[in-house]
């Protein structure tokens, strides 16, 4: 996959934010929401932007407890999971104004999740012609707002000032 312009990933590439254990589990742990790009933390659950997202505004609702099943975590969890990712819809509704949104969680790496130990469930915005012949034939997404300027916007939707 290809990018047009994709600063934020340099660090990813050049290992520069890798690190052992679970990234979720880290950036839960420490207190900086905006370097860690989390837009809301809840009581069980926070809800962190995709460092290397589908569509501008995609989200990511996560457990604060490291489990790689939906069975791992207990009904109070799974729970606020779904209320935020509720809140999630909402947000991003009044927001960016998709035409639709895809909700999903992979669970295990065959299923494709790309951090297959912490599960976690994606929220994102879709658009008509978001899938156009960039993504398909040129395997290069446009993304056209940057992780911060997102941030701000959608730190402000869940927590008005």
């Amino acid at each position: 996959m290809d990018y047009l312009w994709s600063p934020w990933r340099y660090r990813y590439l050049t290992g520069v934010e890798k690190s052992d254990g679970c990234v979720f589990c880290r950036i839960a742990a420490e207190d900086d929401d905006e370097r860690h790009l989390i837009v809301f933390r809840g009581e069980l659950n926070f809800v962190v932007l995709n460092r290397f997202p589908y569509t501008s505004g995609h989200l990511m609702v996560v457990p604060y407890l490291h489990a790689s099943t939906l069975s791992g975590v207990d009904a109070a969890t799974c729970s606020e999971m779904m209320t935020l990712v509720r809140a999630s819809e909402g947000h991003l509704r009044n927001t960016y104004r998709p035409d639709g949104l895809n909700l999903g969680m992979n669970i295990g790496q065959s299923a494709g999740a790309g951090i297959a130990g912490h599960i976690h469930m994606h929220v994102l915005p879709r658009w008509h012609g978001d899938a156009n012949f960039m993504t398909t034939v040129g395997e290069t997404r446009v993304l056209p707002e940057e992780l911060d300027v997102t941030w701000k916007r959608l730190r402000a939707a869940f927590i008005p000032e």
